[in-house]
């Protein structure tokens, strides 16, 4: 049984954070946004849209190359390097949010995020199949649902301190000053860049090969070798449902609240929180397997998340 490297694998999984972070503060954004720039409600549900699409043409970018070099990209570079290459991406898409804010731009904003999601996309290329390799393969599942929670960590916390960032600890500010959207995501891109040195130089895999060798006859990037397998077709429609469900629930949640409850963009950050961490909940009630624990503890680890969750119901 392959043991997992439990510095190499905590180093990778922090990545993970990054994401959850993101992706749930632009819930805060699409209120901001939306309020300052006098937007629709269709239309402020494209800083979602240019977000996650990202992620589709990436991965279409990356199957490409790939399938012109008949090599797989990551191979070539390194995972390591991939890693790193992902996050400078990032970095750079979060500087356009400095123009965006000073100009109220929505054509930058939406710019910075699809930039910001195509350096996720080429980390989320490396880092998935990187969990599963770093350890018993027949638990790749369960370090995935692990390293899934620490992204709903991300995305707990992730509304709360952009709100604050932008509105400040007075509860009864309501004025949207845009230029207070820059200081949360420069100390993020200064973060991205951080974390991208400490990637570059850890011990995480270089290669997917268990001899840490290169290999430059796998992965040849042809996609239709890939989608040929039906349980890969029956996972993207399953990852398609869920993401979907996710992301639209949370993106209109503060929408919902303003029309229904008369919730102001300053007051929403805490519930859009709450939902993201009853989802972070429930990942690490399925990650239990992910450590070397007993019956007895396992039973324990989920019924700490089963109240967990009840506290947050």
């Amino acid at each position: 049984m392959k043991k997992t490297n439990i510095g190499a694998f905590a180093t990778l999984i922090s990545i993970f954070f990054f994401w959850g972070f993101v992706a749930a503060s632009n819930d805060i954004l699409i209120p901001v946004f939306k309020k300052a720039l006098d937007l629709t409600q269709l239309q402020s549900q494209l800083i979602s849209f240019a977000f996650y699409v990202a992620y589709t043409v990436g991965s279409l970018l990356y199957f490409g190359i790939s399938s012109i070099l008949k090599q797989d990209i990551l191979n070539k570079i390194g995972y390591r390097n991939g890693l790193a290459l992902g996050l400078v991406i990032s970095a750079a898409g979060t500087l356009l949010f400095i123009p965006a804010s000073n100009n109220a731009s929505f054509i930058l904003l939406i710019s910075g995020l699809f930039i910001v999601g195509l350096g996720f996309s080429l980390q989320q290329i490396a880092a998935n199949p990187l969990a599963i390799q770093m350890g018993d393969p027949e638990k790749g599942n369960i370090r995935l649902s692990m390293a899934g929670g620490i992204n709903n960590v991300g995305t707990t916390i992730g509304p709360v301190i952009v709100s604050f960032a932008i509105f400040g600890g007075a509860s009864s500010k309501t004025n949207l000053n845009l230029e207070a959207v820059q200081t949360p995501y420069i100390v993020l891109g200064a973060a991205f860049l951080i974390a991208a040195l400490i990637f570059k130089f850890s011990s995480v895999p270089d290669r997917l090969d268990d001899d840490g060798s290169s290999d430059s006859n796998k992965g040849t990037g042809n996609i239709l070798e890939t989608i040929k397998y039906p349980q890969v077709i029956l996972g993207m429609i399953a990852i398609f449902l869920y993401v979907g469900v996710e992301v639209a629930t949370a993106s209109n949640l503060p929408e919902f609240m303003k029309q229904k409850l008369g919730t102001a963009e300053n007051a929403v950050s805490p519930y859009v929180s709450l939902f993201w961490a009853s989802l972070m909940i429930g990942r690490w009630t399925s990650a239990a397997g992910a450590f070397e624990l007993s019956k007895t503890m396992k039973s324990v680890w989920e019924l700490c998340c089963l109240l967990l969750l009840l506290e947050f119901s």
